[in-house]
C-alpha cells in the first residue's frame, strides 16, 4: 500500500478510471447488441410473412414443401445472415435451413411468438435453435394462414455466420475505434486527475515537510507559514493555522516547563540550604548534651536543650510553610468562601499580636473604623494572610516603629494594607518580594524565616480572586495590600 497520500488518491483514481472504462465497454457493447437486435427486429418484422408470400410457399391452402425446401436452399446461399425454421403449433422443428447437426433443439419457446404476434412492439427475443441457452431477435407468421395455422415460419434474423462475421467486424472495429478513443480520453483524464492531485495535495505536502522540520528541531524552530493562510479558507488553510496556534502553544508550554524545572532545581537547593541550618545546629547541640551532658552544669544544659528546641520549631515552622505552599500550589487546599464581615477578623488578628508588638516595642495599630460591607472569601485563608503580613511588617521594622493595619472600599473590593516604618523596599526586592525563598536584604531577622509567607499569602490571594501587591510609601516604610471581593 502506498504510504504518501498522493500515491493513495493516485492509485485510486488510476482504478477508478480502469473500472469506469471496463464499465462503459460492457455497458456499451452490451447497448449497441440490444439496440442493433431491436433495429433489425423493427426493419424485418415482416419478413417471413413476405417470405410465404413472395416465394409462394402456400399452394391451394396448404404448404408447399417442395417451395419450402427451394427457399432453404436458396437462402442459405443468398443471404446466410438469416436462418429459417419451420415449426408446428406445439412449437417443434419440422424443417430449417441449417447444415445438418448444427441444430441444438428439438422445439422453442412459443410465448415469444405469440406476443409478437399479437404486435407487441417491445423487443422479442426468441430461442436460438443453434444453441440451449442463447436467444435472439426474429421474425415469424403462421402458415399456411392466420385463420388455418398448422404450423409456423420461424426466420432468425442473425444467425450463425450473421454472429460471426459480426464478432469479427465488431471486434475488430470497436477495438480499433471506439476502444482507442475510450482508452484515449482515460487516460487523458488520468493525467488530469493526477495533475489535479498534485496540486491539491502540494499544500499538504509542505505542511508534512513544515512538521517533520518542527520535530527533527526539537520543537524549538518555529515552523515558517506554507503560504498565505486565511481563517476562512479551505481544510489544508485551517488546519495550517491550528498547527502554528499549536506550535506555539508547544514552545511556550516547553519554555514554562523548562522555567518550572529550573525552579524546582532552585527549589531544592533553597530547601537544602534552608533546612540544612536548622538541622545542623540541633544535631550539633544534642551531640553535645550527648557526649558531654554528665560534665555540663544545669544551666549550661538547659540552655543547650533550649537552644536545640528553638531550632526543631523553627524547622518544623519552616516545613509547615513550604508543605503549605506545595498544598495551594496543587490546589489541595481549595478555598471555601462565606460571608463576613472584614473589620471584625482585622480586629482580632490585631489583638492577636499586641502582646508580640509589645514586646518588640513597636506600636501595632489598626486604622479609623469606617463601615464595610460584607466580603466573599475564607476566614481562615484571609486570616491566614494577614498573620503572614503581619509578621513579615514585624520582620522589617525596627525597636520604636510603627505598623499599621487599614481597611477601605475600593470599588468592588475591599483594600486591605498593611504598613510598617522601616526601611521599604529596594528595587530589586519590590520585584521579586512575593517570590518563594525570596528574603529582602534588609530584613531584621532574614535568618528566622525561609521566605515563604509572602508567597503563601500571595497564592491565597489569587485562589480567592484577588490581588496583592507592595510598595513604599512616600513618608518611608514599605506597605503591602491586598484585595477581597464583596459579597453579593
Amino acid at each position: 500500500m502506498p504510504k504518501t497520500l498522493y500515491a493513495r488518491l493516485a492509485l485510486v483514481l488510476v482504478l477508478l478510471f480502469s473500472t469506469v472504462g471496463l464499465m462503459y465497454a460492457l455497458l456499451s457493447s452490451s447497448a449497441t447488441r440490444h439496440y442493433l437486435d431491436e433495429l433489425n427486429q423493427q426493419l424485418n418484422r415482416d419478413l417471413a410473412r413476405n417470405l410465404v408470400a413472395d416465394r409462394n410457399l402456400v399452394a391451394e391452402g396448404r404448404l408447399d414443401q417442395m417451395a419450402l425446401k427451394e427457399t432453404f436452399r436458396q437462402y442459405m446461399v443468398i443471404n446466410p445472415s438469416i436462418e429459417i425454421y419451420l415449426l408446428d403449433l406445439e412449437g417443434r422443428i419440422l424443417a430449417y435451413s441449417a447444415d445438418p447437426g448444427v441444430v441444438k433443439r428439438k422445439r422453442v419457446s412459443l410465448e415469444p411468438i405469440r406476443q409478437f404476434l399479437r404486435q407487441e412492439e417491445a423487443l422479442l427475443l426468441g430461442d436460438d435453435p443453434r444453441s440451449h441457452d442463447r436467444h435472439k431477435a426474429f421474425s415469424v407468421t403462421p402458415v399456411p394462414s392466420s385463420e388455418n395455422p398448422e404450423g409456423y415460419l420461424y426466420v432468425v434474423l442473425r444467425g450463425e455466420q450473421f454472429e460471426e462475421a459480426d464478432r469479427m467486424v465488431r471486434e475488430s472495429l470497436f477495438l480499433r475505434l471506439s476502444g482507442w478513443s475510450v482508452a484515449a480520453s482515460l487516460v487523458f483524464g488520468l493525467i488530469a486527475g493526477l495533475l489535479l492531485f498534485r496540486l491539491l495535495t502540494r499544500r499538504l505536502q509542505r505542511l508534512s515537510n513544515m512538521m517533520d522540520r518542527f520535530d527533527s528541531s526539537g520543537f524549538k524552530a518555529l515552523p515558517q507559514p506554507v503560504g498565505p493562510l486565511h481563517p476562512r479558507g479551505d481544510e489544508v488553510d485551517r488546519l495550517g493555522l491550528t498547527f502554528e496556534q499549536m506550535a506555539v502553544r508547544i514552545q511556550d508550554q516547553m519554555g514554562q516547563l523548562q522555567q518550572q524545572d529550573n525552579l524546582r532545581r532552585q527549589l531544592v537547593a533553597q530547601v537544602s540550604h534552608d533546612l540544612r541550618t536548622p538541622l545542623t545546629s540541633l544535631q550539633g547541640y544534642l551531640e553535645s548534651l550527648t557526649l558531654k551532658g554528665d560534665e555540663m552544669q544545669e544551666e549550661e544544659r538547659r540552655e543547650y536543650l533550649d537552644i536545640a528546641l528553638r531550632q526543631s520549631r523553627r524547622l518544623s515552622r519552616q516545613l509547615n510553610e513550604l508543605f503549605e505552599l506545595a498544598s495551594l500550589d496543587a490546589r489541595e487546599s481549595q478555598p471555601d468562601p462565606e460571608p463576613f464581615p472584614p473589620a471584625e477578623l482585622l480586629q482580632d488578628v490585631v489583638q492577636k499580636y499586641q502582646l508580640l508588638a509589645r514586646k518588640r516595642q513597636i506600636r501595632l495599630s489598626l486604622g479609623e473604623p469606617c463601615p464595610l460591607p460584607f466580603v466573599l472569601a475564607d476566614i481562615g485563608l484571609t486570616e491566614r494572610v494577614l498573620e503572614n503580613l503581619l509578621e513579615n511588617a514585624f520582620g522589617h521594622t525596627p525597636i520604636g516603629g510603627a505598623i499599621e493595619v487599614d481597611a477601605q472600599l475600593d470599588g468592588a473590593v475591599v483594600r486591605v494594607s498593611i504598613a510598617d516604618s522601616g526601611e521599604g523596599f529596594s528595587a530589586a526586592d519590590i520585584e521579586q518580594v512575593f517570590e518563594p525563598f525570596y528574603r529582602a536584604g534588609n530584613s531584621l531577622g532574614s535568618q528566622q524565616h525561609a521566605g515563604l509567607g509572602l508567597a503563601i499569602a500571595r497564592r491565597i490571594c489569587e485562589l480567592q480572586g484577588g490581588e496583592i501587591s507592595a510598595q513604599n510609601r512616600p513618608q518611608g516604610g514599605a506597605m503591602i495590600s491586598f484585595t477581597l471581593p464583596l459579597a453579593q
